[in-house]
């Protein structure tokens, strides 16, 4: 375990960043982490106070040694899972919207665009709610 030791700037930021405005959840716990192991006190002793996992107050720790306090307090931007559908797919889906619709049918529905496009290559595991995704985002209306 080291020990750190917070600059008197930075507990003064710490104590107001946890007094005032709306913030996140997360970020008001490892503020809390910061001011505690500035106290001395240890991993286990601050995952007990705070109700978080001892790994957590290691990690928070050891992030404001090696990145600074800004970094400790939010967490880092996350990758995510790569788009499925290229943007020729999109607007291969915005165009089959605004196509009439089938014989019989007023408009498209989601489940009508879904099997439709099903029919076509590269949309052979498309669902309802990508479409629909796509079609929100783009401001499109079935």
């Amino acid at each position: 375990m080291v020990n750190i030791k917070l600059k008197k700037s930075e507990l003064k930021f710490l104590t107001k960043f946890i007094r005032k405005g709306q913030k996140n959840a997360r970020s008001l716990t490892r503020a809390r982490i910061l001011l505690l192991a500035n106290q001395g006190k240890g991993d286990t002793e601050i995952a007990e106070i705070l109700g978080v996992g001892r790994y957590t107050a290691l990690r928070i720790r050891k992030r404001y040694l090696e990145e600074g306090l800004q970094s400790a307090l939010v967490d880092k931007p996350r990758t995510g899972q790569p788009e499925k559908y290229s943007e020729k797919h999109k607007a291969e889906i915005i165009a089959q919207a605004c196509t009439q619709p089938p014989e019989g049918r007023k408009r498209w529905s989601l489940a009508l665009l879904c099997e439709e496009l099903r029919k076509k290559e590269g949309f052979e595991t498309i669902n309802r709610e990508s479409i629909r995704l796509i079609l929100n985002k783009n401001k499109t209306k079935p």
